[in-house]
């Protein structure tokens, strides 16, 4: 069964910023991820651009993208503007929605014991996935990495639940809330363990606004 990054978006509803009650602190934080991910091997990453939050040059949007930024450095991955390993979206959703999921061992697991599944896996050594239908509540960030050689999404975490308000309260919110999703995905490249990519000028990522990333 192979996560592409169409059927995940697909699934999805319109996105608009909210606000409401909920803060990061309340939200359910969830994540499902593909066996084909090759994650051992992901070392740089972009952003995925478009229409909608994705183009969006707010102060909001800009706190969610410097988080993203920030828990990726913190992990290792460097930031590259050409043939990025892994393209990250993120996206707000309003209202709540059931999305496909599944029941699966926690990543840092699978990806210590075994290796990316692809055509050539024999059928026998295949992870079965077991699908559940989640209850997203109103209010949901998303985030998706996507591998760029396969454009299969391998990896989304969510918060669910999540309201942002305007002004600085907002980045608050939104930064906890990738800071929540990512303790999903505690996977460090291997120059992590090495001692590199750990500051952000080594990795010559940049920081704020960056009109100038090129759509993949």
């Amino acid at each position: 069964m192979k996560l592409t990054s169409t059927l995940v978006f697909g699934c999805l509803l319109s996105l608009v910023l909210l606000s409401g009650c909920f803060t990061s602190r309340e939200a359910r934080i969830e994540s499902s991820y593909s066996y084909r991910g090759r994650f051992r091997h992901y070392r740089t990453y972009g952003f995925l651009t478009g229409a909608g939050l994705m183009a969006d040059s707010t102060r909001l949007s800009e706190a969610l993208r410097d988080a993203i930024r920030q828990r990726m450095r913190l992990q290792g991955y460097r930031y590259s503007r050409k043939n990025p390993d892994l393209m990250v979206s993120y996206k707000v959703f309003e209202g709540d929605m059931r999305f496909p999921g599944f029941h699966q061992e926690d990543i840092t697991q699978w990806v210590k014991y075994n290796e990316a599944e692809d055509e050539e896996t024999p059928e026998e050594q295949r992870h079965a996935y077991q699908p559940t239908r989640m209850l997203l509540l109103d209010g949901t960030l998303m985030v998706t990495l996507i591998d760029t050689r396969t454009d299969n999404a391998i990896w989304n975490g969510f918060a669910s639940g999540v309201a942002v308000p305007e002004g600085v309260r907002g980045e608050y919110v939104l930064v906890r809330s990738v800071r929540s999703i990512f303790d999903r995905y505690r996977i460090f490249t291997e120059n992590y363990f090495n001692g590199g990519n750990l500051d952000g000028a080594m990795n010559g990522e940049p920081s704020g606004p960056q009109p100038t990333e090129n759509p993949h």
